[in-house]
């Protein structure tokens, strides 16, 4: 029977999602925890990769397993919460038909990143901290360019698995709120490393060491070395991954990160 698994997770202390040798990540640890849980070994597979320090308000992962007839989901649920450490939770599960793919049935993935206008002694691991305020509305202009079906190779990590770097890009722009700044970035797809890259060359723009027009030039040049830094993992989460209405018909999702609605 297959499952799908909706989770948060704080990535402060994980080198990310995906399992790697000697690391501790997300994957690893849901994947030891179901396995106790369940008494039979289980791998999930998430609906992508976040990088190490990157934190998700809802992700979503499939698993494989035989619950025995004494476990409802309820229960599993429970004491799945119950043996993962606090800083990863478990919000729902639900079974799926047997060929639904986390990763390749989802139609759309939104990340925010959360940047700190006013001093907050709480917030250094979930947010960046700016001392000086950006150019908001400039780098709303320069944001417009990423909206549409581009290649994203000059916001892409260098050397990464893609087998092509092009995405369809449905919103993307900054959001004032209190004490702050968010920016929300919705797409088909996301290729290695992009929204932080995304983020950083923005904040160049909101600093004046670009203009928009010269964010547009970065995007369609397709040379990684024209964007500038990555901004920070800690300011970034996975806050939304959307699915066809009938994987998900009936489940009461998770709430994660206030969304801003486009437009």
């Amino acid at each position: 029977m297959r499952y799908f698994l909706h989770l948060a997770y704080d990535g402060t202390q994980y080198h990310g999602w995906q399992i790697q040798p000697g690391m501790s990540t997300v994957q690893q640890e849901l994947d030891r925890r179901l396995s106790q849980v369940l008494r039979q070994p289980v791998y999930c597979l998430g609906s992508g990769r976040t990088d190490s320090g990157v934190h998700a308000s809802h992700q979503v992962a499939h698993f494989d397993a035989d619950l025995p007839e004494s476990l409802d989901l309820p229960t599993l649920l429970y004491r799945l919460n119950r043996a993962l450490p606090p800083d990863i939770r478990v919000q729902a599960v639900h079974p799926v038909p047997a060929t639904a793919h986390a990763r390749f049935d989802a139609t759309a993935r939104t990340y925010q990143y959360h940047v700190r206008l006013v001093p907050d002694p709480f917030s250094p691991a979930h947010t960046l901290y700016l001392d000086r305020a950006p150019d908001v509305e400039a780098m709303n202009e320069a944001a417009a360019h990423l909206v549409g079906a581009h290649d994203f190779t000059s916001f892409s990590k260098v050397k990464g698995s893609e087998k092509h770097y092009r995405c369809h890009c449905y919103e993307a722009g900054w959001h004032r709120v209190p004490g702050g700044l968010v920016f929300q970035i919705r797409a088909n797809r996301f290729v290695r490393g992009m929204v932080r890259l995304v983020v950083g060359t923005l904040l160049d723009v909101g600093r004046g060491k670009l203009t928009p027009a010269q964010y547009g030039e970065v995007l369609h040049s397709l040379q990684r070395v024209h964007a500038s830094g990555a901004a920070a993992a800690q300011g970034l989460f996975l806050c939304r991954v959307e699915y066809p209405a009938e994987l998900v018909a009936g489940v009461a999702l998770p709430v994660g990160l206030p969304y801003f609605a486009a437009g």
